[in-house]
């Protein structure tokens, strides 16, 4: 289980990042569309090219606090990116030509060492081309012509950057280590929590080199558990804005989701759930990863006059697709119920692997129809001819049915619920698929 590689597309505002990216991440875009509470706006998506899966995230949506705030916090961003990336996109537009923004951003990229594409967007068509003489000043060897929207010179574009892409090793590991990412935005005790756990008296620790860049990940051992702590709290330069700095916490939070069994979300409950808490905590959703929402410096919730029950229903409205997710109240700082953290974590695992045999599935599902008939599909019968568990980490299930595209997302909830009273599954998604012969209309 590896991090995805990270490419970042960078460059000023309008210049056609955001259209870049939905064409890159275009086979991906679906994956939460009928996901109640999954936050649609999207800045980050997996793409595959050739054989090759990447991480596209684009640093688009500047927002402009004061007249000359635009270029700082494009040049912020472009100073995370080159960080955090493997390859760097850079876009301009054809139709403004080369501003000094784009030389000062390229000059840092150039420095940062990295493989970086230079592209001139809006580029329709091949005449066109010969419109790029202005952009010969940047000095750099190879320009790209490409059309976002239409998708002229993406296809060139990608077949070279691909072959760049690093090949990630996973240092070799224990069969039964359970890898936990400690993951959620800046400064809500990420790292005071790693630290609280490794000071534990009962715990033997051990650091190991990490699949990510300036990492370590850390090797636990507690009560003949092994565990294999994923930290994402090494930002270590501040932003112009906080939500640069936010921004970047995702794609740092997304490395670690890419290689981890559990995801443990950290909340302040000094700021309640956020909306950039319900972004990580999608992704993790979306990776299939088991889940565990902490709500830490609980020390704090008696001055604030917060209740738990007051917590839990603010999460459970912000995050409905983790309704399954397990919710700690602890204090990194105190050590208040953080002893309470690595059980639960080794319960979501035993869950997240847990096997159903295909005859107790087929039992439950059964029953559900019969408490609740499966509703007809134009006129037709619809029926469920079996169920298995194809995979598990996370829980895969397969339903063979004769009309896969007449089970509305409320009946698929409804299904999923149902599994989840029979079998449990706490802390982790399942994902349910419908397949068969599908029916011409």
């Amino acid at each position: 289980m590896s991090a995805l590689p990270l490419i970042a597309i960078i460059g000023r505002a309008n210049v056609g990042k955001s259209t870049l990216f939905n064409r890159l991440i275009q086979k991906r875009k679906a994956i939460v569309n009928n996901t109640p509470g999954v936050t649609r706006d999207r800045m980050y998506g997996q793409s595959d090219w050739l054989g090759h899966s990447f991480t596209v995230v684009d640093t688009g949506g500047i927002d402009v606090d004061g007249i000359n705030e635009i270029e700082n916090q494009v040049v912020t961003q472009a100073l995370f990116a080159q960080e955090e990336a493997d390859v760097l996109i850079f876009v301009a537009d054809k139709n403004l030509g080369l501003m000094s923004e784009d030389m000062k951003i390229v000059d840092r990229l150039r420095k940062s060492g990295k493989p970086f594409f230079f592209l001139v967007n809006k580029v329709d068509e091949v005449k066109h081309e010969q419109e790029l003489l202005d952009f010969s000043a940047i000095g750099i060897d190879r320009i790209y012509p490409v059309s976002a929207e239409h998708g002229h010179g993406i296809a060139d574009m990608l077949d070279e950057l691909v072959v760049l892409l690093p090949e990630i090793k996973e240092p070799l590991l224990p069969e039964n280590i359970v890898r936990v990412a400690i993951v959620g935005r800046p400064n809500v005790g990420k790292s005071s929590l790693v630290n609280s756990l490794l000071n534990s008296a009962r715990c033997i620790v051990s650091d190991i080199p990490g699949t990510t860049r300036d990492a370590i990940d850390t090797r636990l051992s507690v009560n003949d558990k092994e565990f294999l702590l994923i930290d994402t709290a090494g930002i270590k330069r501040k932003g112009k804005t906080h939500k640069v700095l936010d921004k970047f916490s995702v794609i740092m939070s997304l490395k670690a989701l890419d290689r981890c069994d559990i995801a443990v979300i950290i909340i302040d409950v000094s700021e309640g759930i956020t909306d950039q808490d319900a972004t990580i905590a999608g992704y993790a959703y979306e990776r299939g990863r088991g889940c565990i929402i902490v709500v830490n410096k609980w020390d704090l919730a008696k001055p604030l006059d917060v209740t738990k029950k007051l917590v839990e229903e603010q999460i459970k409205d912000k995050c409905k697709f983790l309704d399954f997710a397990p919710i700690i109240f602890l204090s990194a700082m105190t050590q208040y119920n953080l002893d309470s953290l690595l059980p639960e974590v080794e319960l979501v695992y035993e869950e997240y692997r847990k096997k159903i045999s295909t005859g107790r599935l087929n039992d439950c599902i059964e029953k559900a129809i019969e408490r609740n008939p499966l509703p007809n599909y134009r006129g037709n019968y619809v029926k469920i001819k079996y169920t298995t568990q194809i995979r598990s980490r996370p829980p895969s299930i397969k339903c063979f049915i004769n009309y896969p595209q007449g089970v509305h997302f409320s009946y698929k909830r409804y299904l999923l619920n149902s599994i989840r009273k029979s079998f449990g599954f706490s802390g982790t998604p399942i994902k349910l698929n419908f397949t068969g012969k599908t029916k011409k209309d």
